[in-house]
């Protein structure tokens, strides 16, 4: 279990690697030139400013039961599919059950944009918000720490606190066929394609 962040104006990054020193996990930054970061604890790969660069290099580098840290709900509907656990920098955890609204909310604040209209912005950070992360992340190392001392794919079965995590995410068990339809779907949206 890694932790892997987009670091790219990600206001949470140094609390995230305290957790994964305390922890004695691996963090990884993943970021453009534009947005160099160097903090101790964690490993920083620069990437060039292409569009959606970052995106792709950390979708590449996800294993099942990493956690993946970024706001982009694009890049947490690829990560799902790879079998991560996708946390947002308020400590909202993506999942099937929240990612495809969250798609269409984003997909809609685009046609509003480009329609010459304006969305609401995001409000002032909060320490209360900063709370809710670290608490979220540190449950989210819990869970995959005592699934893997278990010998159990931490994907598989869920603890209370995160109840929302279905049996079909595991790639072991036998709804690999369900799952890839949904997979496709999620892509397909993630990319901002209305049809497969």
């Amino acid at each position: 279990m890694r932790i892997l962040i987009d670091a790219d104006a990600c206001p949470v990054v140094d609390i995230a690697i305290d957790i994964a020193v305390e922890n004695g996990l691996e963090c990884i930054l993943l970021c453009d030139t534009a947005h160099y970061f160097n903090r101790d604890g964690a490993r920083t790969i620069v990437l060039g400013q292409g569009a959606d660069s970052v995106d792709f290099a950390l979708v590449n580098m996800v294993h099942k039961g990493d956690i993946v840290i970024t706001q982009d709900y694009g890049l947490a509907a690829m990560c799902l599919a790879r079998n991560g656990h996708v946390l947002n920098q308020n400590g909202m955890v993506y999942h099937d059950g929240n990612i495809d609204s969250l798609l269409t909310s984003r997909h809609m604040g685009q046609k509003i944009r480009r329609s010459g209209g304006r969305t609401k912005g995001p409000s002032k950070r909060t320490k209360e918000q900063d709370e809710m992360f670290a608490n979220q992340l540190r449950k989210l190392i819990l869970f995959g720490i005592i699934k893997m001392e278990k010998g159990i794919c931490p994907r598989k079965s869920t603890p209370k606190e995160t109840s929302y995590v279905k049996e079909d995410h595991c790639n072991d068990c036998q709804t690999v066929r369900q799952r890839r339809t949904r997979d496709r779907r999620t892509r397909s949206r993630a990319f901002g394609h209305s049809k497969i």
